[in-house]
């Protein structure tokens, strides 16, 4: 073969990029022409985790521990327990207890407050007290309201409960209810309290101050009808304090507050359950006392109470509740709804004991013509002579306790509310 027909040799294959990053090696053989670049992080490449790989970020530090609370102090040892006192209350026969911060406790003994013999009460006894009686709920309740009412019972007697706050601090009064209801009989009252609750319909009304008497005498009327009637009763009552098992009568016995928001809703409502008789606790303002009238209207018997001192007061007591544009119907309308008034009041024995005396008014046919024509003063005639139909005067009901011997002459006296009048009386030049 001869030399030209040698093939050509290929030309060399070109350079290989270098395209790893710098290292330290090439920086030392190749440097860069702008050292500024070596330092700026941004000219590396990121750093990529393996395929698969999930970096996550360090879990942040655990929370601080919560402050602990204080620990709750309890009762101071130089007092009982509230369940001790209620005990001791009871047992004693006293109606009331009173306690609050800064003040030794106090009991009402028939009428009268007398004081224990425990130290001043601190703010942490008046607590623990307040936690034997209380959900945490209502503790809460009262601390908005600054006041709570209701009601709790032992084994042994019912408790009417308020609390309230004041300048000293908190305080408490304690009712004790019983839960054995005494009768008609057992409370020494005339037979015209059996004769208004044999009626079928119309407005009977207990009146009378605070802690006179007027639930227990209410009570006594509601179990008398339980026990000789076949009727459907239903309470309405600001707590519900004697509590009634249905005998005869069915009893529905409502709390405002737990079973209903108001009264007069309350009363609205019982319209529509097929009620025989309805018992309001207290009738406090226009609404309910409309709501009362028409349901005495519309073939109802209601009971109802108010804080006034006598039955002619009580009329007066209503018609402030109107206008006087209204006062002329409503006069009409008591009139034709009215059973009774029955206003009691309550004195001590001089067997140190208590008994209830009652300015009584019954809407006879002449009654109802003064009440329509305003005669106020003819009215309480009418009572003074009206012992047939069982009506009588708080004069008359003391000066009769005072003929038994169960009242003192001072005691009368100062329950009269005519002193002049029952002084001639028990003299005898009336």
């Amino acid at each position: 073969m001869t030399q030209s027909s040698r093939p050509p040799i290929p030309p060399p294959p070109p350079p290989i990029p270098n395209t790893s990053p710098p290292t330290a090696t090439n920086l030392q053989t190749s440097p860069p022409s702008d050292l500024t670049q070596i330092a700026n992080p941004s000219q590396f490449p990121p750093r990529t985790a393996p395929t698969g790989t999930v970096f996550r970020p360090p879990a942040p530090p655990p929370p601080p521990p919560a402050p602990q609370q204080p620990p709750r102090r309890g009762r101071s040892p130089h007092h009982p327990s509230l369940e001790k006192l209620v005990r001791m209350a009871f047992d004693e026969g006293y109606s009331d207890l009173h306690l609050g911060v800064g003040e030794k406790p106090r009991m009402r003994d028939r009428g009268e407050i007398i004081i224990l013999d425990y130290p001043e009460v601190d703010s942490d006894t008046f607590m623990s007290w307040i936690r034997e009686i209380l959900s945490e709920e209502e503790i809460l309740r009262f601390k908005k309201e600054l006041e709570f009412d209701g009601a709790t019972q032992y084994e042994y007697a019912r408790v009417r409960i308020n609390i309230f706050d004041s300048l000293r601090g908190a305080g408490m009064v304690l009712r004790l209810i019983p839960l054995k209801i005494l009768t008609l009989e057992q409370l020494r009252l005339p037979m015209v309290f059996q004769d208004v609750s044999d009626v079928h319909k119309g407005l009977i009304l207990i009146t009378g101050p605070t802690g006179s008497g007027k639930s227990t005498t209410l009570a006594a009327m509601v179990d008398y009808i339980n026990k000789e009637h076949a009727k459907h009763i239903i309470t309405i009552e600001d707590p519900v304090e004697f509590v009634h098992q249905s005998r005869r009568s069915l009893i529905k016995q409502r709390e405002v507050g737990i079973h209903t928001h108001k009264f007069d809703n309350a009363l609205k409502a019982a319209l529509r359950e097929d009620p025989d008789i309805i018992l309001v606790g207290e009738m406090r303002d226009k609404e309910t006392m409309n709501t009362a009238l028409k349901a005495a209207q519309t073939g109802h018997l209601v009971f109802g109470t108010l804080h006034t001192n006598s039955a002619v007061k009580t009329l007066e007591r209503i018609l402030t509740l109107y206008t006087a544009d209204e006062r002329e119907a409503m006069r009409v309308a008591i009139a034709e709804s009215l059973v009774a008034i029955i206003a009691q009041g309550l004195c001590r024995t001089t067997d140190g004991k208590r008994a209830a005396y009652h300015d009584i008014m019954v809407n006879t046919e002449t009654v109802k013509d003064y009440i329509r024509q305003g005669k106020n003063d003819e009215i309480l005639e009418l009572m003074r002579d009206g012992e047939y139909d069982g009506m009588i005067t708080t004069n008359q009901s003391l000066f009769n306790l005072y003929q038994e011997g169960r009242i003192t002459e001072e005691t009368a006296m100062e329950m009269s509310p005519i002193p002049n009048e029952l002084a001639m009386m028990l003299r005898g030049k009336i």
